[in-house]
C-alpha cells in the first residue's frame, strides 16, 4: 500500500512539471561526489606556487652571491604584499609609574604608535645603570596580553631589558567591547580574525598593523638613553612567534630573535589544518612564493633561534624541514652557526626550558656571554603593577582613543575621492585593474559541457550537466526547459547560498518561471552545494563557513568572489552557444553571499541583461560598520576599497541591469 501510494505521488509530481528531490533522486549534476574537491583544487595552486619557490631557492643555494640576491628578491616580494605605512607622527610616549621588583624594576608605559592609536607596555629594567641590551617580546594569544611575562623576568635579572607590548586585540588593547566594556568574542584569535577583513578590504592586514605597532616599540626604546640602540633583539611564542616573524624581514635595527612555537610550513599546514588566525596570514603571500622559513631569511645571517615541541599542534615536522632549509642558506651566507632549532619534549608555548634557552640565546648574542641560563624561583609581577590604564582597556580609558574599526571605517571614507577618480577612467583600464584585483584573467580556454542526468515532465524537462574548462573547477548545473517557451522568456540563472537543491526542491518557486516561460538554469558555484566544504574543517569561531578555502584562495592571490565571476562566466558562455536558448535575454538571480560576485559578474559581462540580488551587502563598508558579520572572507577582495566600492559598481553597470529586491 505504501509503496503504490509513494508511486502515484511521484507519478503526480512529474505530471505537474516539479522536479522534487524526491522525484528525482537527488540533484546532483557532477559525475562525483567529493566535498574536499575545492579544497583540493586551491591545494594544487598552492602546491605549484612553493614548487616555483623551491626551484628558486636551489639556484639560490648555489653561491653566497645568488644566496644574497634571493634575501633581497623576496624582501622587495614582502613589502609589497605587506603594504605601504602612514608618516610617522610622535610617540607622544608617557612613563606611567615606575616599581622596584626583585631584582628588576618595572615601568607601564604608554605610546602612540599612530595618533590616538594608544599602546600599551611594560619595560622590565634590570638592576644598575645601563645602557642595557633590550628586545621586545611579542605576545601569543593570550587574552591577558603582556601581564606576567616570566620571559621577561628572567631577562631583566640577567641584565636584559625587555619591552613587553599589548598586541591589538589583547591585554588593555581588545577592540572589540560590549556595553559594560568586557571583550565581546570569544578570545584574541576570533577578534584578530573579524579585525582582519576590514584590513584586508583597505589593502591591508592585522599582521601589519602588529607590524607597524611593534616597528613603532624599537623607536621608543631607541628614544631611552638607558637601553643600548645598537643591541636590540625580537622574540616571541605562539601568536607573538607570528609577529617575530613577520617583523624582523624588514627591520635593520635587530641584531638576534627568536621564535617560538610557530616556525613550520606554511605549505604542510595549510594541507593538514587548514589556515590559523586571520593575523597570521598576509593576502598574497602564496603567489608571492614566500614561505615562513623565508622570514628568517630576510633576516639571514643574523642570528636566529627556532624553538619548537615535539608534542605541539604547531607541525614539528616542517619546523625541522623549513630548519634545514636555513641551515643550508647560513651556511652559504657564512654563518653556519647563527642559526639553531632547539626542541623540547613539550607542547605549545614557552616552558622553563625554553626560557632558559632564550636567554641563553640572547646573551650569547647580545653580552657576548654563552654561559647557559638557570632559572631559579621567579618573582611574578602583580596584574595592577603592569596595567596601564584607569579601566582596564584604552579605548574606554581614552575618550579620543581611535579603535581599530572605527580607523578602517575612517580610511575608507578618506578614499572615496580616490574611488571617484578610479571610475572615471576608461572602461578597459578599469576592467584591467578589477581583473587584477580580483585575481583572474579572461578565460582562454573554451568550455566543455556534458550532460549527466535527464528527466522528462508533462510541462517541461529536466537537464543536468556539468560545465567544464580546463584550468577551473567544473560547475555544476540543472536547466529546467518549459514545454512552452515564451518567446519572451528569460535564460534565469539561479544562484542560492544554500545550493541549487533548496530552488529545486521549492515547487512554488520552480513553478513560477515555469509557467512565466522562462528556462531555468540553477547552478552550483565553487564551495557551493554540491563542492560545498565539510563544517568541520572551518571552525565556527571564524565566523565563516568556507574560511579555509576563503583563506587559502587569498593566499593564492585568487579571491573567491573572482573565482566564481569565472564560473558565472563559463555558465553563461554555456547559455550563449547553445541554440536551445537564442534570442532569449539573462538575467541572474543571486542572494546572500552570492551578492557580491553577481555584481562584479554583471559589470565585467554585458551579456548578462538584468540581476536581481537579495538578502545581501550592498558596500563593501558595512564589514567595517558591523565586524561581527558572518561570511565576510567569503567576499573579501584585498584592496578592494582602495579602487571601488560595490555602490559604485552598481552605479556604474545601471540600475536597470542590476536591482536589490529587498
Amino acid at each position: 500500500m505504501k509503496l503504490l501510494l509513494k508511486k502515484t505521488f511521484l507519478f503526480y509530481i512529474l505530471c505537474l512539471g516539479v522536479f522534487s528531490l524526491e522525484a528525482q533522486q537527488g540533484n546532483n549534476a557532477l559525475t562525483w561526489r567529493n566535498n574536499t574537491a575545492y579544497n583540493s583544487y586551491l591545494m594544487r595552486e598552492v602546491h605549484s606556487q612553493y614548487q616555483l619557490r623551491q626551484t628558486e631557492l636551489a639556484t639560490a643555494l648555489g653561491s653566497e652571491k645568488e644566496m644574497q640576491k634571493y634575501r633581497e628578491e623576496v624582501r622587495v616580494r614582502y613589502q609589497t604584499i605587506l603594504g605601504s605605512f602612514p608618516a610617522k607622527k610622535s610617540l607622544n610616549a608617557k612613563v606611567l609609574k615606575h616599581s622596584q621588583q626583585n631584582g628588576f624594576s618595572l615601568e607601564t608605559i604608554l605610546f602612540e604608535s599612530l595618533p590616538q592609536r594608544y599602546v600599551t607596555a611594560n619595560l622590565y629594567l634590570p638592576e644598575g645603570k645601563g645602557p642595557f641590551p633590550a628586545s621586545l617580546e611579542l605576545c601569543g594569544h593570550g587574552i591577558n596580553g603582556k601581564a606576567g611575562s616570566a620571559e621577561a623576568v628572567l631577562l631583566a635579572i640577567n641584565g636584559i631589558a625587555v619591552l613587553v607590548v599589548d598586541p591589538i586585540g589583547q591585554g588593555e588593547r581588545i577592540q572589540l567591547l560590549d556595553e559594560s566594556g568586557k571583550p565581546d568574542t570569544r578570545g584574541a584569535t576570533t577578534e584578530h580574525t573579524l579585525l582582519n577583513v576590514g584590513c584586508n578590504l583597505l589593502g591591508s592586514s592585522l599582521a601589519a598593523y602588529e607590524y607597524w605597532d611593534n616597528h613603532r616599540a624599537l623607536d621608543y626604546l631607541e628614544s631611552r638613553p638607558d637601553i643600548d640602540k645598537n643591541r636590540l633583539a625580537a622574540y616571541g611564542s605562539s601568536g607573538g612567534g607570528t609577529q617575530t616573524a613577520y617583523l624582523i624581514g624588514c627591520e635593520d635595527r635587530l641584531k638576534v630573535a627568536c621564535i617560538c612555537s610557530y616556525f613550520t610550513q606554511r605549505e604542510r599546514v595549510l594541507e593538514m589544518s587548514g589556515p590559523s588566525d586571520g593575523c597570521q596570514h598576509i593576502p598574497g603571500e602564496g603567489k608571492a612564493g614566500i614561505e615562513i622559513a623565508d622570514m628568517v631569511t630576510m633576516f639571514a645571517p643574523k642570528p636566529v633561534l627556532i624553538m619548537a615541541g615535539l608534542y605541539d599542534f604547531v607541525d614539528y615536522w616542517g619546523a625541522t624541514q623549513g630548519f634545514q632549509e636555513l641551515q643550508k642558506q647560513y651556511v652559504v651566507l657564512g654563518a653556519k652557526n647563527a642559526v639553531r632549532l632547539f626542541t623540547a619534549e613539550s607542547g605549545h608555548g614557552m616552558p622553563m626550558e625554553k626560557r632558559e634557552a632564550l636567554a641563553t640565546w640572547l646573551r650569547t648574542w647580545l653580552c657576548k656571554d654563552p654561559a647557559p641560563v638557570h632559572e631559579s624561583q621567579l618573582a611574578r609581577v602583580p596584574d595592577n603593577e603592569s596595567q596601564c590604564t584607569t579601566t582596564g582597556q584604552v579605548n574606554t580609558a581614552f575618550a579620543d582613543a581611535v579603535s581599530i574599526p572605527k580607523y578602517n571605517l575612517e580610511l575608507a571614507r578618506s578614499l572615496s575621492a580616490e574611488r571617484k577618480n578610479f571610475l572615471q577612467q576608461a572602461e578597459s583600464l578599469i576592467r584591467k585593474s578589477m581583473l587584477t584585483l580580483l585575481g583572474i584573467a579572461e578565460p582562454i580556454e573554451k568550455i566543455t559541457v556534458v550532460q549527466t542526468g535527464f528527466l522528462k515532465g508533462r510541462t517541461s524537462d529536466l537537464h543536468r550537466y556539468q560545465i567544464l574548462r580546463k584550468g577551473e573547477m567544473p560547475v555544476p548545473c540543472v536547466v529546467v526547459i518549459p514545454e512552452r517557451m515564451a518567446a519572451t522568456g528569460k535564460v534565469v540563472i539561479c544562484l542560492n547560498e544554500s545550493g541549487k537543491d533548496f530552488i529545486l526542491n521549492d515547487e512554488a518557486t520552480v513553478n513560477s518561471y515555469v509557467n512565466e516561460g522562462d528556462i531555468l538554469v540553477v547552478a552550483d558555484l565553487r564551495g557551493y552545494g554540491e563542492t560545498t566544504d565539510p563544517a568541520v574543517q572551518n571552525d565556527v569561531k571564524y565566523w565563516n563557513k568556507e574560511y579555509r578555502n576563503a583563506m587559502i584562495s587569498l593566499h593564492t592571490g585568487r579571491s573567491i568572489v573572482g573565482q566564481r565571476v569565472v564560473d558565472i562566466w563559463s555558465l553563461v558562455d554555456f547559455i550563449s552557444s547553445d541554440k536551445r536558448f537564442s534570442g532569449h535575454a539573462i538575467k541572474l538571480v543571486a542572494n546572500g553571499s552570492y551578492g557580491p560576485v553577481a555584481v562584479h559578474a554583471a559589470y565585467l559581462d554585458k551579456r548578462i541583461a538584468q540581476t536581481e540580488i537579495s538578502h545581501s551587502i550592498k558596500s563593501y563598508t558595512e564589514f567595517l560598520q558591523n565586524t561581527r558579520m558572518n561570511e565576510a572572507y567569503t567576499n573579501v577582495i584585498p584592496g578592494v576599497l582602495k579602487f571601488y566600492d560595490l555602490k559604485d559598481l552598481i552605479l556604474k553597470t545601471g540600475k536597470a541591469r542590476i536591482q536589490f529586491v529587498d
